[in-house]
């Protein structure tokens, strides 16, 4: 492929990694990443209160990974609170999964940032075979979208199997008991699946651009080594 072809592709790959770094780090700041609504159990089976009744006891919640909102509905209208992960939330919430999920977001912005030197350094520089080279940008990309991958799967384990967001409803509600009526991720997960995907796409732009996988390109050379040891 001709030099002018590679410099653009590069610089293409470059501006998808800085532009997830630049995405990342505004999705952490939001509470954008779970929208859901909660059902004020208690209230509910006091009044027996089924069909547009049921609507009086249902508030909403929204939540990101530092803080967030929701609207306590028990009968009496809406009351607003506001919460933050740390340290209000934090002996009720699994933290060891909710600390990692904050920091593998650092590590995806780091290597992503990363990433978009190493592509602009190989776009307008002399990169050496090592880690400065085809090597270091499959190797970027790689644990960039491996950390995108590891986010969601975390964060929605957090979510959907220890129940986060009636975790959260019934934070200090001592007799009323709340349950998850409804809740669905929102702009700021998708952004991480977004990412991993454009990181994976840094992949094939690398190999479009004509260098190969060192991990394949390694393991044909061993079975071209075999095959030589083998005709002696």
């Amino acid at each position: 492929m001709p030099a002018q072809q590679k410099k653009v592709i590069f610089c293409i790959a470059g501006v998808l990694s800085f532009s997830c770094a630049l995405s990342i780090i505004a999705a952490i700041g939001t509470q954008l990443w779970v929208k859901g609504t909660t059902l004020c159990k208690t209230g509910a089976l006091l009044v027996n209160a089924t069909g547009p009744e049921l609507e009086k006891f249902i508030g909403e919640i929204q939540y990101g990974l530092f803080y967030g909102e929701r609207v306590r509905q028990c009968g009496l209208g809406g009351r607003p609170f506001r919460f933050s992960f740390f340290p209000d939330l934090l002996k009720i919430i699994p933290a060891s999964i909710h600390v990692s999920v904050i920091l593998f977001c650092t590590v995806l912005i780091v290597f992503a940032l990363v990433g978009a030197g190493f592509f602009m350094y190989n776009a307008f520089g002399n990169p050496y075979e090592t880690l400065h080279g085809p090597v270091g940008l499959y190797l970027w990309s790689f644990i960039s979208c491996s950390c995108g991958c590891i986010i969601m799967i975390l964060f929605s384990s957090e979510v959907k199997i220890h129940h986060l967001s009636e975790k959260i409803a019934n934070y200090k509600e001592g007799s009323f008991i709340f349950k998850t009526h409804s809740e669905q991720f929102e702009n700021s997960f998708w952004i991480i699946l977004v990412c991993s995907l454009l990181h994976f796409l840094n992949v094939l732009l690398i190999r479009l651009a004509g260098f190969e996988c060192p991990f394949s390109k390694s393991k044909d050379s061993e079975t071209a080594t075999g095959a030589v040891d083998l005709m002696y």
